[in-house]
């Protein structure tokens, strides 16, 4: 039966075990859209480019199949580009789709034209144009396949609006499948050996391509031969962080005991991280230890460091491997200190002003305890990072980009897939701006999340360092923002501002109570720069 290219590309969609698509439409792709008004596809109608990828990105991290944004040629494609970013460095499988200008008008600079290769190449692991129709399903099961294998990451297809357009009596592809490495039965006796005769080992979890069972496994492997784990950046829900092995995570704001840890461990387990500068601090945490790196990716075993003992594969084919792997432990209490100072990290001085995030966070955890979280960047995210305990996988979507305004958008996709789980987004006043409107998204499809907004009046991380290296010399980082309680009412969201710690509670309970998404405006002192210090100590240090 002859189908339009719009129509075979859905329908392909559909063969690869797709369910949602996040867009906004463009009249590059109407075949496109066409295809999707009779398929079981769920489309989510976003706000801005930015917001689709991102929630692309975050369905990608919590199932682990690629998430698919479609955006429109020129415009759209650079928007969407951030989303592109964050999952290629966050090893994110998913598939961006790029209305693109007709064939007949290519390289004549024709109305939104780019050349897509060119644009993507540095940021995607594929990057292609499909100009046959007949062509659409051997290019989209690639593009599945590409997308999930080894380390995960973005694919981006570009579809002239003629190709989409034209007909063809072409056969669905057959549904694609994940292709994993596994590690060899002598490399884990070679693990087995470092193990027996290490004296302070270590262990770091994170990066790409977990499930469930791997961190299960994981955490069966770590408590039975009592070591010491650490969770890499924005990694945390790698390892429940109640388990007496787990010790914190590896990234910014790192304890400094951790950091010690991490420094003078004689084997260093690292399973799935990518070891880069956030998880290293900068490239100073790995020197002299001998590193033992599982990675899914052959071209990151060496890329940086020389493992003692480079193992390539896939998370939960390593993770079964290691699952009952038992060795006789000689450092049970480094690894009970390692706890104790977790612990001991976990409690905080009262911070400035009449409302402290460490406190709300600490309510967070007791009436929420396994809600999914998500964030985007800036130095509220700090408090998150340290105060939060993540306890099942996935739980937490938060761009190791570092990118900002992915915590909403992230929130959404996350009600979309997990509607039974309560899910919470942290935003600092910046942050949140730059995707507030895809509250409109939430309140159209009735998502009910809980944004948290952080409001400093100003960027916080930038005016930090601006304090440490130009001390008093402050410019471009206050913001005059709006009511944000008042904002989120004009979506038809719920809406509150939080001045007190006292308020926090009960303000809680009418956002999760409402029904329908909801926002508290949470005021911080703006000397709060982050749970170690104040904004006048970092001035008058900087000064001396």
């Amino acid at each position: 039966m002859s189908r339009h290219g719009g129509k075979v590309l859905v329908d392909q969609l559909v063969v690869h075990g797709a369910d949602t698509v996040f867009s906004v439409p463009g009249e590059s792709f109407i075949a496109l859209l066409d295809g999707l008004y009779d398929s079981p596809l769920h489309l989510i109608t976003c706000r801005h480019e930015a917001g689709a990828a991102n929630m692309a990105d975050a369905y990608g991290k919590l199932t682990g199949r690629p998430g698919i944004a479609v955006v429109t040629r020129g415009p759209g494609a650079t928007h969407a580009s951030v989303g592109v970013h964050t999952a290629f460095q966050d090893s994110t499988p998913l598939i961006l789709l790029v209305g693109q200008v007709a064939s007949d008008q290519e390289e004549r600079e024709a109305f939104q034209e780019v050349d897509y290769r060119r644009m993507f190449g540095p940021m995607a692991k594929w990057v292609a144009q499909i100009d046959r129709v007949d062509r659409i399903p051997e290019y989209v099961a690639r593009a599945f396949s590409t997308a999930c294998a080894g380390r995960p990451g973005p694919v981006v297809l570009a579809l002239p609006e003629d190709m989409l357009a034209a007909e063809a009596d072409v056969r669905d592809g057959e549904p694609f499948h994940v292709v994993q490495p596994h590690p060899a039965p002598e490399q884990i006796e070679s693990l087995r050996g470092l193990l027996e005769r290490a004296e302070r080992p270590f262990v770091l979890l994170g990066g790409a391509g977990w499930t469930r069972r791997t961190s299960h496994d994981m955490q069966a492997f770590v408590e039975a031969n009592e070591l010491p784990t650490g969770a890499a950046f924005r990694r945390q829900d790698s390892l429940d962080n109640d388990s007496p092995s787990y010790a914190g995570d590896v990234g910014i704001g790192i304890n400094p005991k951790l950091a010690a840890r991490v420094r003078d461990a004689d084997v260093l387990l690292v399973v799935g991280p990518r070891l880069g500068e956030m998880t290293t601090s900068g490239y100073t945490l790995i020197e002299k230890q001998t590193l033992v790196h599982v990675h899914p990716g052959a071209e990151e075993l060496g890329r940086v460091y020389r493992p003692s003992l480079p193992i390539l594969s896939g998370m939960e084919q390593f993770a079964a491997a290691v699952r009952d792997l038992r060795v006789e432990p000689r450092w049970r209490e480094a690894t009970r200190e390692a706890r104790a100072d977790y612990e001991a990290w976990q409690r905080h001085d009262p911070m400035p002003g009449t409302l402290d995030l460490g406190d709300c966070i600490a309510h967070l955890r007791e009436r929420v305890p396994d809600a999914i979280v998500t964030n985007g960047a800036g130095n509220f995210t700090v408090w998150v990072h340290r105060f939060w305990r993540f306890h099942d996988y996935p739980t937490q979507l938060a761009p190791t980009s570092g990118a900002m305004g992915y915590g909403v958008p992230a929130a959404v996709a996350a009600k979309l897939v997990r509607p039974e789980r309560t899910v919470i987004c942290f935003a600092g006043d910046g942050d949140f701006l730059m995707s507030g409107q895809e509250l409109a998204a939430a309140v159209q499809y009735d998502l009910p999340i809980v944004v948290l907004v952080v409001n400093n009046g100003m960027y916080g991380t930038i005016r930090m360092h601006q304090e440490l290296n130009y001390p008093g010399r402050v410019i471009g980082t206050d913001l005059v923002n709006p009511d944000f309680a008042a904002y989120a009412r004009a979506f038809g969201a719920h809406g509150e501002t939080v001045t007190e710690t006292a308020q926090f509670a009960e303000a809680l309970e009418r956002a999760l109570a409402a029904g329908r998404p909801a926002l508290l405006e949470l005021q911080i002192d703006p000397e709060a720069i982050n749970p170690r210090t104040t904004l006048s100590k970092l001035r008058a240090a900087a000064l001396k």
